[in-house]
């Protein structure tokens, strides 16, 4: 990191695009002690957006129901941890974060002002409960129609070889995809796909829903192993997910340990962010976190379940995973070109290198899990029932008898031994 100092000729603005850069490539390169090179203050999102580049020249093309053509109408800016990131039918910021979240109110007026299809439309979804009676076929989020790639999503990406930047992130080059519910805060640094360049990379999706039956309520969350609908609430999130919890935590304790949290984590407006001489501090949070829940979680842990934690981050009762099945081949653009005779294309795209995506459903219909009780009340009570029926002869008008012969037939016995 010293190298970086000895240079004194740097003007404000790249000096700020630098400072962003360390919070978002390598991180866990950033050695202890490193100083604050500015004292100035930074607005990360809006250094971000000065930075990237043209966003049409990247989704080249985009295919999604009726709708052909440029990309931006069906995608929104996301403010992620390795930068922005563009999401495809989750929910608006206004409707997943708190009001009084810096996210809500930066990132839900940003993303309210642009002309997309799906934002212009009310809320009228629930994972739990799925779409309103009265919602239509374009609704927010969008409807998939059915399976296969003609009802999928459909996206030709582009990047630029004298573009490419190897000193970030190292040599694997391409675009991360991650697949999550619209309720959930995307994690691309955890979870993703990655699609290289000159490739087409199809993926099928299965969903994995997870429902609970109506029985299930009685019980302590720690026991069913999942969260009801409003039974735990989130400090900046409307919407209870693990993945929303989890991050949630790991905010509370990098804010705990740091003082600070880094400039993509949740937060309201008087939370501090992080300068660049916290960067190892927050690094090394998240490495704290998942050694303390692994401990905590090991210590009070029984046979059929995981133990209590800090952040108590147990699964929301009804969520949705996608399962995928992914297949790539060769994206030749150079024979293409060759073969449709067009000498334009690299005239005005120089150093291009395309990518085709296409995600969708691999069926129409999926089955649903369902979390249930093994033995409710009514079986317990049928079982010991047929039980006692099959060596004893016994049933519940048994029992009943049995009652009345001790109590009520005892005692007009007894009032009529009185009365003589």
């Amino acid at each position: 990191m010293r190298r970086y100092f000895a240079s004194r000729n740097i003007s404000s603005a790249d000096l700020e695009e630098f400072r962003t850069l360390l919070h978002i490539c390598n991180t866990q390169l950033i050695e202890r002690g490193t100083p604050i090179l500015s004292t100035d203050l930074i607005d990360y999102f809006s250094v971000l957006d000065k930075m990237q580049p043209d966003f049409n020249r990247y989704l080249f093309y985009c295919k999604w129901f009726s709708h052909f053509g440029e990309c931006n109408e069906l995608f929104t800016r996301t403010y992620t941890a390795e930068g922005i990131c563009f999401t495809f039918n989750g929910l608006n910021a206004t409707d997943l974060y708190r009001e009084d979240t810096f996210q809500y109110q930066r990132m839900g007026f940003q993303n309210a002002s642009m002309p997309n299809l799906i934002l212009k439309r009310p809320l009228k979804w629930s994972l739990q409960e799925g779409y309103a009676s009265d919602s239509g076929i374009k609704s927010y989020p969008a409807r998939v129609l059915g399976a296969g790639a003609r009802a999928g999503l459909f996206i030709a990406l582009q990047t630029f070889r004298q573009e490419v930047d190897y000193a970030c992130r190292g040599p694997i080059q391409g675009f991360k995809v991650t697949l999550h519910s619209p309720d959930d805060v995307p994690l691309v640094s955890n979870q993703f796909v990655r699609i290289p360049m000159g490739k087409e990379v199809l993926v099928a999706v299965k969903p994995n829903m997870i429902t609970t039956s109506v029985g299930i309520a009685d019980y302590p969350p720690q026991r069913r192993q999942c969260f009801l609908e409003n039974e735990r609430t989130l400090r900046f999130f409307k919407v209870y997910t693990q993945n929303n919890c989890a991050l949630e935590c790991l905010t509370n304790l990098t804010l705990a340990k740091c003082g600070c949290v880094k400039f993509s984590m949740p937060r309201t407006l008087d939370m501090p962010v992080c300068a660049e001489n916290k960067i190892f501090c927050y690094d090394r949070a998240e490495d704290v976190l998942l050694l303390r829940e692994f401990r905590q979680g090991l210590k009070g842990s029984g046979i059929n379940h995981f133990g209590s934690t800090e952040c108590n981050c147990l699964p929301a009762c009804t969520s949705l995973a996608y399962n995928t099945e992914i297949s790539q081949g060769n994206f030749d653009l150079d024979e293409m070109l060759k073969a449709a005779d067009d000498t334009s294309f690299y005239e005005e795209f120089p150093g291009s290198q395309m990518s085709r995506l296409s995600i969708y459903f691999k069926e129409h219909q999926f089955i649903t899990s369902k979390r249930s009780e093994l033995y409710g009340r009514t079986d317990f009570l049928a079982n010991c029932g047929g039980i006692f029926g099959l060596f004893m002869g016994f049933s519940m008008l048994s029992l009943v008898e049995l009652f009345y012969y001790i109590t009520l037939r005892l005692w007009n016995n007894m009032r009529g031994l009185a009365g003589t």
